[in-house]
């Protein structure tokens, strides 16, 4: 996989479909995710036309890890610096949970660059249950390690059907999840992005095309948040998907067909 050096750091990132007819879309991963995380996206996408630009944030994969903390503006500052260098403009946008909140700041800064944007499984400001429990995965990681954490993550990002119907694919995510790379002050690092956002204060001013999608049974960053920022955003659309925070992985087709179907909307 290609890298190239933005702001100062070293970004690995990945183009599928390169020469595609219908445009590009640009994914942003959530936390402790890397650029393979897009797995069950990209056959989708490409397949339906679209070039496809994913990229492993500051602090994980094969991108450099610097001091932290990290912002969301600082990561979206990161992806800018990274299209602008690529000659990537006219973009479809789509970031996922901690991407999301990255997609924001983006649209905020730099919304002339975009085409459509996707927010899905994501808040537009952290409420005391969500802080509660990300402030208690900072302590479990500092206290035991940070694959330790992922594995209770994936209790909260999955669905209960999900365990008791596919406990073959539960234990895959799982046993991937125990062995994330990833150190306990990157993780910090992006964890405050998460902890720290907080933009439902501003993203009435965004004027691009907005979607925010969020998995029917998504506990880990509740419904209700993502419906508040929908409402927040001037004339955004509104968008359920079977599945819980890991509906990207749980049940990839109908999120895949919710995402395609408001892309190809703003792509006449």
């Amino acid at each position: 996989m290609p890298k190239t050096t933005v702001n100062g750091i070293s970004i690995n990132y990945e183009i599928d479909g390169e020469g595609a007819p219908n445009g590009t879309i640009v994914l942003i991963n959530g936390l402790a995710d890397d650029l393979l995380s897009w797995g069950f996206q990209i056959p989708a996408l490409v397949g339906a036309g679209y070039r496809v630009l994913r990229f492993d944030n500051r602090g994980i994969g094969q991108s450099d890890r610097p001091a932290g903390p990290y912002s969301a503006r600082m990561l979206a500052d990161d992806a800018k610096a990274l299209v602008d260098q690529l000659g990537i403009r006219d973009f479809h946008l789509m970031g996922v949970s901690m991407g999301g909140m990255i997609s924001q700041e983006y649209a905020l800064a730099y919304g002339d660059d975009l085409k459509s944007l996707t927010l899905a499984c994501t808040y537009g400001t952290v409420d005391k249950f969500c802080l509660t429990m990300f402030n208690m995965w900072a302590d479990l990681a500092a206290q035991i390690d940070v694959p330790f954490v992922m594995r209770d993550v994936s209790l909260w990002a999955f669905t209960v059907p999900f365990f008791n119907e596919r406990p073959d694919d539960a234990a895959e995510f799982a046993a991937a999840m125990a062995a994330l790379d990833m150190s306990l002050e990157a993780y910090l690092a992006q964890l405050a992005v998460i902890q720290n956002h907080d933009a439902i204060g501003r993203v009435g001013t965004i004027k691009v095309p907005t979607l925010v999608l969020a998995g029917e049974e998504d506990i880990l960053i509740p419904v209700r948040l993502s419906k508040k920022l929908q409402e927040a955003i001037p004339n955004a659309q509104w968008a359920t998907t079977p599945g819980g925070h890991a509906c990207i992985w749980e049940t990839p087709d109908p999120f895949n067909e919710a995402f395609l179907d408001f892309v190809r909307s703003q792509s006449r």
